[in-house]
């Protein structure tokens, strides 16, 4: 089972300052679809060097979402994707599905 995203992080990053926490949730809102999308269109035209690149930025969102399975996999699979090899792009995207699920929400 894949770990759920969380704020825990953004909340004790902003405290009490609501318009801080507002604004980190708007960026992720605007920026992960956006990550996605590119992510899925190197693997789709086998461009793994690319794909790790955007794995590379993902993988802080997941740090920042409470997710520390899925940066450990992430920090792998950049390695592997350098490397040509796109074995854990299944898990991977499961991974991004639930954050995309979860960005919906709040």
């Amino acid at each position: 089972m894949i770990e759920q995203p969380n704020l825990k992080y953004v909340d004790d990053l902003a405290g009490d300052d609501m318009a801080f926490r507002e604004q980190f949730i708007v960026i992720l809102k605007e920026e992960f679809p956006k990550e996605k999308e590119t992510y899925i269109n190197h693997i789709e035209n086998k461009r793994t060097k690319e794909a790790a690149e955007i794995v590379h930025k993902l993988k802080h969102k997941f740090n920042i979402l409470g997710m520390e399975e899925s940066y450990r996999l992430a920090v792998t699979y950049e390695k592997e994707l350098l490397e040509g090899q796109t074995t854990a792009d299944t898990k991977f995207k499961k991974i991004l599905d639930t954050i995309e699920e979860y960005i919906k929400k709040i």
